[in-house]
C-alpha cells in the first residue's frame, strides 16, 4: 500500500519546446532530489500551461511505502 503527495512547482516563464529556463530544472531537480530524500519516488509530472498567463507549472506526484 502506498501514500501519495502531489505539489505544484511554479516556473517563471511559461515552458515551450525551445524554451526552459535553466532556474526552473534547477529547481525542479533540487524538489524531486529533496523529496527522495525523504523517501518518495516520482511517480508522475504533467506540465500545466494556459494562453492567458505568463508563468506555466508543473503537477508533480509522488508515492511511497507505507
Amino acid at each position: 500500500m502506498y501514500e501519495y503527495k502531489s505539489e505544484v512547482l511554479y516556473t517563471k516563464t511559461k515552458w515551450t519546446t525551445d524554451k526552459v529556463e535553466d532556474n526552473d530544472l534547477f529547481e525542479l531537480d533540487n524538489l524531486i532530489n529533496q523529496r527522495a530524500q525523504e523517501g518518495w519516488e516520482l511517480v508522475t509530472y504533467s506540465y500545466m500551461s494556459t494562453s492567458l498567463q505568463l508563468k506555466g507549472a508543473t503537477l508533480i506526484t509522488f508515492k511511497k511505502a507505507r
